[in-house]
Formats: C-alpha cells, sequence, structure tokens
C-alpha cells in the first residue's frame, strides 16, 4: 500500500511548482498571513512546517538546509531569530487554514494560510506606523523650511535697509 505518499503536482511543471513554493513560503514568513487556494495552501503548509521545525534550532547546517529553500536573507534571519524562537513550546502545527470562500472568476476555493500566532494589526499599531511615517518626512521638511524663513528675513531686511537710505 502507498498511503500518504505523493503530493499534489497543481497542475504545474516540477521547476513552476518548485518556484512558485519558495515564493509562497517566503511571502508567508514575511507577512505571516497569505491568501491563495486551498490546494496550494495545503501543499505549502508542508514545506512552511518543516522549515518552521528547522529554525527552532539555530545552527549553521539548519541555516544552510533553510537557505536551500529561502533566498532572501532578510527572511530567512527573521525565520531563525523571531519565528523559530516564538514556535519553540510547540510541537507542531505552526500554520492554520481558513476558508474564506469562492474566487470570483473560476469558483477556486480561496483560503487564508497565517501563522499559528498571527496577530491582527490593530488601531494602536496603524497608529504607531502613521507616526514613524511622519517622523521620517520631518527631517526632510525641515532643513527646506529654514531655507524659506531664512529666505524670508532677507526679504523683510531689504526693504528695511531701502528706507533707511
Amino acid at each position: 500500500m502507498n498511503h500518504k505518499n505523493g503530493f499534489n503536482p497543481l497542475s504545474r511543471t516540477t521547476a513552476h511548482r518548485r518556484a512558485m513554493s519558495r515564493n509562497m513560503v517566503t511571502s508567508l514568513f514575511r507577512f505571516e498571513r497569505i491568501t491563495t487556494t486551498s490546494a496550494k495552501a495545503k501543499e505549502v503548509r508542508k514545506a512552511a512546517e518543516k522549515l518552521i521545525t528547522r529554525s527552532k534550532v539555530d545552527t549553521v547546517h539548519n541555516r544552510r538546509i533553510a537557505a536551500k529553500f529561502i533566498q532572501d536573507e532578510k527572511i530567512l534571519n527573521k525565520l531563525f531569530t523571531e519565528l523559530g524562537p516564538r514556535m519553540k513550546d510547540r510541537k507542531g502545527g505552526y500554520t492554520r487554514i481558513l476558508k474564506i470562500g469562492f474566487r470570483q472568476g473560476d469558483a477556486a476555493d480561496m483560503v487564508i494560510l497565517e501563522l499559528v500566532d498571527y496577530k491582527l494589526p490593530t488601531e494602536e499599531s496603524k497608529e504607531k506606523a502613521a507616526k514613524k511615517a511622519d517622523a521620517s518626512e520631518k527631517p526632510a521638511k525641515k532643513p527646506a523650511a529654514k531655507k524659506a524663513s531664512a529666505k524670508a528675513k532677507t526679504a523683510k531686511a531689504a526693504p528695511a535697509a531701502e528706507e533707511a537710505k
């Protein structure tokens, strides 16, 4: 008997399937939540769970095996420094699949694949992000304001100098 052997080829060539899987796992680790079809999510979940299990122990060997699958250095680092330690206490089941209905065009079964400890962004975190964006813009505006105020001072000083003559 051949139980539990095999996979869903997703009607794609081997190279396309491997590239798609790598991209989707990388996106899952980057955003911690992705929307995809049910069949793709079930295949991606297998690879993602194996990588998270590896990331619980940060060794050179585990990093190299994960680096074969995840090409982005920042995401690989995030996997071993943030996600792995967060899942240290869990023995498995790091992802969850939530059904959201059917896609409009072809009625494909759509799901959300997310990490189990994913927290929805709250209004407080949105406000913090907005403040952070404002803070990054302010230094660029200050020098321009100083130049404008310096021009205004010289413009005010010029009529006063003319009146003194």
